[in-house]
């Protein structure tokens, strides 16, 4: 927390005798700190972890601190960048109108971290504490600053240190402190280092682009990065030795990305790198940064810095874990929400918003001889005259239909978006045979296009043909047009697979030349192939599968580099990772194999950075588009990126309310026990009602528009029924111990893992049953009470799935309505009482005449 004051520094005490050479240490249950004396000051002369009852030094310990400052305000304007050939770097494309002011901030001093005069020192002198045993104090003194520095032994978290910095300004100007270096890492001295939501790798990268914009490896430069898409604030480095090391910023010191009335997401008040000034490689923290809020100080102002550090015989993912549990307290958030709607009630309202035409946008158009059906899209896309048209998720269309046993869906919806589908593949002969024209349709033109420009995408292949016309089969596996449809898009990704097992990002339209050459397609486009060998049965898909997996693990997955699906932001990393945790575990299952298991749980662990876990959720009121929020409604906390980083939307729109990665993260605690997983599912699907549309059920895209429904992306509301299903149906498969289970299908195209459900029958307490929603079967006045419905295929039984989405016990009724259903009750109970244990699931079972 910055305060700035014209009092004398806090911790100046009585300074002790500077020609004492006996060492100065602090030493918590598993750490232990030794300063020397030297001519320099206190250096840092060894620091120690504990390992099976034996002290273990780190190499290279330092203990130097730095302030950074500037006598005049750090310029904004962006800074050339070069190359490994000493060229500046002309990055990115003009048509890229979304991302250049992230690269012209991104090129500006302060992130570049060459603003500013750096002062590197070690304290001066050490002073009496105040806060007795368990502390040191330290003071130093220049011609511009005074340094009170507390170090204090974390009794509650062996593994911490924390420590406090008060800085008093002796000369007007900018300042920003450092965390003090305390050991620093030969560029192959390290197993894993990152910064949550932005990058995370076993190596250091050389190249600009591939490491600052992709966040493929650790940038080889001591960039600053900023805490708004910082998802958890702690940098960090897992040694070579397995001992990890990272600094942690108190909550509070960040930026509140509402604090009041308004969004102030753009605050900066903390700088994360992974170097210090000098370029060694060390977790360190900013704060104020330069020239941002805060940071101007004048002669006798204060400013303070607390943060932590955690020193762990442990790897990243523990520490890490520490820092969310037991720092930032993410599972607490749980007990502060509540919920005014179910999310049953939502998918009820959302599918009467689906078959309204006008709400939907729902268009049809002549193509082709044929009449193809689509939502209006009324975001950017290449080419487009505000014509375009797109659906979204045809698994979720198909599994709706279905378990509604809706009309209105299966006459005048499917047979149209079929159509649209068929339409949407490339059957002309040639280079592109089979591949996917475009997701969108232009239809003033009469084209298909992609979204940023006239390519072709083989991932797109994967989603917008195989993905899609496999859940269509799984409905209508007699579909022999859409058999077809998948028979020749793989093998156009066989044809353009290489013989490493790796495809290209792209081919230009007109050209077909190879297009983003400046990384590889690290993302999950085998998982086409896998669709294919479940549909066809055809062994060569399988094993090509299985080599497209392989290099991925390699490339991708043991190296922490990803790439996104989303053309606007020129593919920086998103979703598409937490894609590739649920294809590797079909491909596990497909094949039996082990590996592709372990590569989706380490997948799914690094995937959670992906989500916020700051600022700590309270029930401070804020005002919010006219309308009195408390602050956990509207909190990030929970919350996953659309796509971070540098350059992804999280800088300017915050984070998205489509947590199509809640069910395969219920399914990951199902299978590791982790509660991460758990406790993120949870809330990133529960108590959202502030970004709900009150009369469609429909969720924002964008945190930063709240409850303004779908606005101009209408298919969204498809995603929507699609994720809520699967985070419902996994809660009742995880809280029955696999009483309640139902096949999945296929992963839905590019926003996530979720998968669609309905096409076959599940079980439920050993019982065949079919899935089955009814406008007005059931009805309850208590939101925490979400449900699915079953009905037996011998037509014998009705089964309730009832949830408690909350963690107190639940009591309520139930009000049935039989009408709703074309079979009679053997006893028509009309009122039902239940109970419900917190986060527990109850079965009832209605006995039918048949």
């Amino acid at each position: 927390m910055i305060k700035h004051t014209l009092l004398p520094a806090l911790f100046a005490l009585s300074v002790l005798s500077a020609g004492a050479q006996t060492p100065v240490t602090l030493e918590n249950g598993a750490v232990r700190m030794s300063w020397d004396r030297s001519a320099d000051g206190f250096k840092l002369g060894s620091l120690s972890v504990k390992r099976t009852g034996r002290w273990m030094e780190l190499p290279h310990s330092d203990g130097q601190f730095t302030v950074l400052y500037a006598a005049s305000k750090p310029s904004k304007q962006p800074e050339p960048v070069y190359n490994a050939k000493g060229e500046a770097i002309n990055f990115p494309e003009s048509i890229y109108r979304y991302v250049i002011p992230l690269w012209k901030e991104l090129t500006s001093p302060v992130p570049l971290n060459t603003a500013g005069e750096a002062m590197h020192f070690y304290p001066e002198k050490r002073s009496e504490s105040k806060e007795g045993k368990g502390s040191q104090s330290f003071l130093t003194e220049n011609d511009r600053v005074i340094m009170n520095v507390l170090w204090k032994a974390d009794h509650i978290h062996p593994s911490d240190i924390t420590v406090t910095i008060k800085l008093t300004a002796k000369t007007e100007g900018w300042y920003s402190i450092a965390t003090p270096t305390l050991a620093t890492y030969p560029q192959d001295g390290f197993t894993w280092a990152g910064i949550p939501g932005y990058y995370q790798s076993n190596a250091v990268e050389k190249d600009f682009i591939k490491s600052a914009v992709y966040m493929q490896g650790i940038p080889d430069k001591p960039l600053i990065m900023r805490e708004r898409t910082a998802s958890t604030l702690s940098p960090f480095i897992e040694g070579k030795n397995r001992v990890t090391l990272a600094v942690t910023a108190d909550p509070g010191t960040a930026r509140d990305p509402w604090a009041d009335t308004a969004k102030t997401q753009s605050v900066w008040r903390l700088g994360l790198s992974l170097m210090n000034r000098k370029g060694e490689l060390t977790p360190t923290l900013y704060h104020p940064v330069l020239g941002e809020e805060g940071s101007f100080l004048k002669a006798g102002q204060t400013t303070e810095f607390s943060f932590r550090y955690t020193i762990q015989d442990a790897d990243w993912y523990t520490v890490y874990k520490h820092t969310v549990n037991d720092i930032y307290r993410f599972p607490d958030f749980l007990q502060l929400k509540s919920t005014n709607r179910s999310l049953t009630n939502r998918i009820l309202a959302m599918h009467r918003y689906v078959t309204n035409d006008s709400t939907s946008l729902w268009r049809t158009e002549a193509f082709n001889g044929m009449s193809i059906g689509a939502q209006a899209y009324l975001g950017g896309v290449h080419g487009s005259e505000k014509d375009a048209m797109k659906n979204s998720d045809y698994g979720a269309m198909w599994m709706l239909a279905t378990i509604m046993n809706d009309p209105v869906l299966k006459e005048t919806r499917l047979p149209f978006a079929r159509n649209f589908k068929l339409q949407q593949q490339t059957t002309t002969p040639g280079f592109f045979h089979g591949a996917a024209a475009g997701q969108y349709y232009l239809s003033k033109s009469k084209r298909f296009t992609e979204e940023w420009g006239p390519y072709v995408e083989p991932i797109g292949t994967t989603y917008y043909v195989l993905m899609d016309a496999g859940n269509i089969l799984l409905f209508n596996p007699g579909d022999t047009a859409m058999k077809r449809e998948v028979q020749i898009a793989a093998d156009r990704l066989l044809n353009w697979m290489d013989s490493k097992g790796q495809w290209q990002i792209a081919y230009d339209h007109a050209t077909q030349a190879p297009m983003f050459l400046e990384t590889e397609d690290l993302r999950p486009t085998f998982y086409g192939l896998l669709i294919a060998y479940k549909i066809l049965k055809q062994p060569k898909y399988l094993a090509a599968a299985k080599k497209g997996a392989d290099w991925y693990i390699r490339h991708a997955v043991d190296q922490g580099k990803f790439l996104g699906v989303c053309g606007d932001t020129r593919f920086v990393p998103d979703f598409a990772t937490a894609q590739s945790v649920q294809a590797l575990l079909e491909l596990s299952e497909a094949t039996g194999e082990e590996k592709y298991r372990t590569a989706a749980i380490k997948t799914a662990k690094m995937y959670t950075t992906s989500v916020y876990t700051h600022p700590i959720p309270t029930n401070t009121v804020k005002r919010v588009n006219g309308v009195d929020r408390k602050d956990w409604e509207i909190s990030h906390a929970g919350l996953s990126f659309e796509h971070g980083g540098t350059f992804g939307s999280a800088n300017h729109r915050g984070p998205i309310l489509l947590a199509s990665h809640a069910g395969m993260f219920v399914r990951m605690f199902s299978l590791t026990k982790d509660s991460l997983f758990l406790h993120m599912a949870r809330a990133a699907a529960l108590g959202r009602d502030a970004f709900v549309d009150e009369p469609t059920g429909v969720a924002s895209y964008y945190w930063d528009v709240m409850n303004k429904g779908a606005g101009p992306y209408p298919h969204h509301a498809w995603w929507q029924i699609g994720w809520i299903t699967d985070y419902l149906l996994s809660e009742a498969e995880m809280r029955s111990g696999g009483k309640v289970v139902f096949p999945r299908g296929f992963i839905t195209p590019k926003v996530g893992p979720h998968q669609s459900y309905g096409f076959a029958p599940g079980k439920v307490n050993g019982v065949p049953a079919n899935l089955m929603l009814r406008q007005g079967l059931l009805e309850c006045d208590n939101p925490y009470l979400d449900y699915y419905c079953a009905l037996s295929t011998d037509g014998k039984k009705l089964f309730l799935i009832l949830l408690n989405n909350n963690g107190k016990a639940l009591q309520t009724s139930l009000r049935m309505d039989y009408t709703r259903i074309p079979v009679t009750p053997v006893d028509a109970k009309n009122i039902i009482p239940v109970k419900i244990a917190p986060y527990g699931i109850r079965i009832v079972e209605i006995g039918l005449r048949g």
